[in-house]
């Protein structure tokens, strides 16, 4: 199975997951709470062409019951003629580890 040792791992990989569109992949790095969220996500995605770029993740910040990561690059959704662009560094993610495996838990 998959699973990310650390932190910024987790949400890169949730990102990748999201733009690949493979849900099992996509809730094996999103945490309990977030899953609903994460597959809402990917259904809005589900008719549209989506393209990671430049997706590098690292450890912001570290408290007791999460990990602070930020990321930059891009995710590109293309619209027929117009892309959106979701610029992954204007948010802060919360990474959680629930049964030793990072997870994507939110943003910040």
């Amino acid at each position: 199975s998959d699973t990310a040792a650390d932190p910024a791992s987790a949400v890169k990989n949730y990102w990748l997951a999201l733009t690949e569109k493979d849900s099992a992949r996509l809730s094996s790095y999103s945490c309990a709470d977030y899953e609903a969220t994460a597959l809402t996500t990917l259904e809005s995605f589900q008719s549209v062409e989506v393209v990671a770029k430049d997706v590098e993740c690292v450890i912001a910040n570290t408290t007791a019951d999460s990990v602070e990561v930020t990321c930059k690059g891009t995710l590109v959704a293309s619209y027929g003629a117009e892309d959106l662009v979701i610029d992954l560094s204007q948010k802060s993610y919360l990474a959680v580890n629930e049964g030793g495996e990072w997870r994507m838990c939110g943003e910040k």
